[in-house]
């Protein structure tokens, strides 16, 4: 092979696997405000053993070279879910993915995304879609502002010239999600706070922090509402039973009961909020891993995560409330409680709401109403195959 040319080898075995993860960690740890997440992780997010993911979904990732080192990585895969919803809805027939993309140059960059699209071609694939790593419910979107910030947990963390390079080859932006942030330690603005204190006066509503004690319970309560509420959105794809209890297990360490919320409306559940401690402060501490101390610093974090920013990624209102005034007031009610807890059991101060659609008028005006500002844009691209 002629010297410098870029050589594209498909990902086929765990050893592979493993160079894919630390090619990704090594271009991670290039930037100023990357936070090392956990190796085994990031193996497993990838591994169609462990991932339920790969129950309904087909993957190919390739690595790039030059000169016999690694230069760059991608993944191209197809969600057979995906495939199945409406095509106003971002995804639908003939749409397929690509994700974990770094590249060392845009001459890579593009030679990657060459591949990814000739695989998902090879497919029968029409339209890709990206980045998405490797789950819309795991890490969507390219970074394309809020590059001066660490990013909480769960949330990606991308140079900002990744842009450029794909949009240099003929993508364009499909969808932006916005995070907000927010000073929790201050109360929210009077009006808000009427409106909670309308609400906690409605023999009607209750809100109840979730019950880890029957953890398998509370998990199908809060998805089966997930998969109510968010089922018209851009870019949904419902949860099967084996994400469901993969979830649930994957989240438990990270759940604490005072910022967790159920509401219920006449005893029947009709909405949640969901808060997790951002386990990246202390991830950043131990440099993402576990040996020889990490694992000691990690948990005596989990135990109680005090001075912990706190990240609301997930809450949902039944579709049958949608459109009524009650929607907003239950979420106003459980955000207040959970910026209460999380400042009287855990001493927080920081609080990052998202990742929200830019279009979801809804979520913004709320998001808005507290007092929260943009902090963080990621943007998902398309192009016609």
């Amino acid at each position: 092979m002629p010297e410098n040319q870029i050589n594209i080898q498909p990902v086929s075995d765990k050893k592979a696997r493993g160079e894919f993860v630390d090619l990704g960690r090594s271009f991670a740890a290039r930037e100023p405000h990357n936070v090392p997440q956990l190796r085994s992780e990031q193996l497993e997010l990838i591994d169609p053993g462990k991932n339920p993911f790969f129950g309904h979904a087909r993957a190919q990732l390739f690595i790039a070279y030059r000169n016999r080192a690694p230069v760059g990585r991608i993944s191209a895969h197809i969600d057979e879910l995906a495939l199945e919803m409406p095509a106003e809805q971002g995804f639908g027939p003939g749409t397929g993915n690509f994700g974990f993309f770094d590249a060392e140059d845009e001459e890579t960059a593009h030679a990657l995304m060459k591949a990814a699209e000739d695989w998902l071609r090879s497919e029968g694939m029409t339209r890709s879609l990206g980045p998405i790593s490797m789950s819309i419910w795991e890490e969507p979107g390219l970074l394309v502002r809020g590059q001066d910030h660490s990013p909480m947990i769960m949330m990606g963390h991308h140079p900002a010239h990744y842009r450029g390079w794909i949009e240099s080859y003929g993508y364009t932006k499909a969808k932006s999600l916005l995070t907000y942030d927010l000073n929790v330690s201050r109360e929210f603005p009077p009006l808000i706070q009427r409106i909670v204190k309308s609400g906690e006066r409605n023999d009607r509503i209750t809100l109840r922090p979730v019950d880890k004690s029957r953890w398998d319970e509370e998990v199908e309560v809060v998805l089966s509402i997930l998969n109510d509420a968010w089922s018209g959105n851009w870019g949904f794809v419902p949860f099967t039973e084996a994400e469901i209890a993969y979830a649930g297990k994957k989240l438990k360490p990270i759940i604490f009961e005072p910022i967790n919320m159920i509401a219920e409306l006449d005893g029947k559940p009709v909405a949640f909020m969901l808060t997790f401690p951002d386990i990246n402060d202390v991830l950043k501490r131990i440099d993402g891993k576990l040996f020889p101390f990490g694992w000691f610093h990690l948990l005596n974090w989990l135990r109680k995560p005090k001075r912990a920013g706190m990240r609301v990624p997930l809450m949902g209102v039944l579709k049958e409330l949608h459109n009524s005034r009650l929607a907003s007031q239950l979420a106003f009610m459980m955000i207040s409680q959970i910026r209460r807890n999380a400042v009287a059991h855990f001493g927080s101060q920081r609080g990052e709401i998202g990742w929200i659609l830019d279009d979801n008028q809804g979520m913004v005006a709320i998001a808005n109403a507290i007092d929260s500002k943009i902090n963080r844009e990621y943007q998902i691209f398309e192009k016609s195959l």
